[in-house]
């Protein structure tokens, strides 16, 4: 019971349409100016968002021109699970064959996605295209948002310490771009236009086997803080929630979080050697950066995902993991993400 896990391997896949952001802005601009009671002067204030969300390309699952028209929900949702298992099997495929492990040895599969609707789950959906056991056990989570990476990170975690020696595969796949609404002109779906991609990561996790330690995990939901973030399921599909004071939230009130928990693991600031945060948003990374007291432009890699890839939900801190463990030198690292609720995903990672 008291085995450290370890992650054995991490792998991430993107879908095929990559979109630059220059691109997506000139097409955003004549979408958006196209709407009746909107004023050019209004919409051209909003895109300056295209220019300050820290985004240079992401992927989509669907080519551009695909957003220009209105979609329903049954056809977005269709979409999503179509192109969500595609994603999903393929940072499954890589993630196992980086461990050298075949789909038969893994013990539990736990998948987590936010931006479609599955049922059968995307696990259920897995099972038909990898030779995974009859008898493996699933678990598929919705709702965690961009949270979703770090709190099945965790959920990995405690399975892999209840049962020495299991295999863990957490599978995290995120379609943003299905749930762009074009009839909504509000500043909340202007933002999410200019940060939103695609993506998908996998993990394998477990006390049998070397890699860095997941020595930590755990999270906190901040009260009544429901309308922060989150969802509302509108006739044409997910209409984005996002408040204007996610970044003062973040600077007001996460290190408070962060040093409670480390402090219960008996940690403190002091004790990290680095940070693998979601990049939610270039204000988001900014906050974060002086909460840690750390120089603008400190978190590196996760400015690089975000420039890169933009914001792809859940998946994003396990591209940001992805890149810290090619990149940074031994020591111990805090991961942590954001999402509904409003909640923070913490854990502890230390390479060796």
């Amino acid at each position: 019971m008291g085995e450290t896990p370890h992650i054995l391997s991490v792998a991430t896949a993107v879908p095929p349409h990559r979109l630059a952001q220059s691109q997506v802005k000139a097409w955003a601009r004549r979408q958006f100016n196209g709407a009746a009671g909107k004023s050019p002067a209004i919409t051209e204030r909003l895109l300056e968002a295209f220019d300050n969300a820290g985004v240079e390309t992401r992927y989509s699952c669907v080519p551009l021109e695909w957003y220009g028209a209105e979609h329903g929900w049954p056809e977005k949702n269709n979409l999503y699970l179509e192109h969500a298992t595609a994603l999903a099997h393929e940072a499954a495929t890589a993630c196992l064959a980086k461990a050298g492990v075949g789909a038969d040895r893994v013990d539990s599969l736990i998948t987590v996605s936010t931006s479609g609707i599955a049922t059968p789950s995307l696990d259920a959906r897995l099972m038909n295209r990898l030779a995974f056991r009859a008898e493996v056990r699933r678990l598929p989570v919705f709702g965690l948002g961009c949270a979703g990476g770090a709190l099945g990170l965790g959920r990995a975690a405690e399975a892999a310490r209840a049962e020495p020696g299991r295999l863990i595969l957490l599978i995290v796949v995120e379609l943003c771009g299905l749930t762009f609404r074009s009839a909504d002109r509000s500043k909340s779906n202007v933002i999410a236009t200019a940060l939103f991609g695609d993506g998908a990561a996998a993990v394998l996790v477990s006390t049998g086997g070397t890699g860095p330690a997941l020595t930590h995990w755990g999270e906190h939901t901040w009260p009544d803080t429901l309308s922060v973030m989150g969802w509302s399921v509108e006739d044409d599909g997910l209409g984005v929630i996002f408040s204007r004071d996610i970044p003062n939230l973040v600077e007001s009130r996460f290190a408070e979080a962060a040093e409670a928990f480390l402090a219960a693991r008996g940690l403190t600031l002091a004790d990290l050697d680095g940070y693998i945060c979601h990049p939610g948003g270039a204000k988001v990374v900014g906050a974060l950066e002086r909460v840690f007291g750390l120089q603008a432009g400190g978190l590196a890699l996760t400015r690089r995902v975000l420039a890169d890839y933009g914001n792809m939900s859940a998946a994003s801190v396990l591209f940001v993991l992805a890149e810290s463990l090619n990149h940074d030198a031994p020591g111990r690292y805090l991961l942590t993400a954001l999402g509904p609720g409003f909640s923070a995903g913490f854990a502890v990672i230390e390479v060796a």
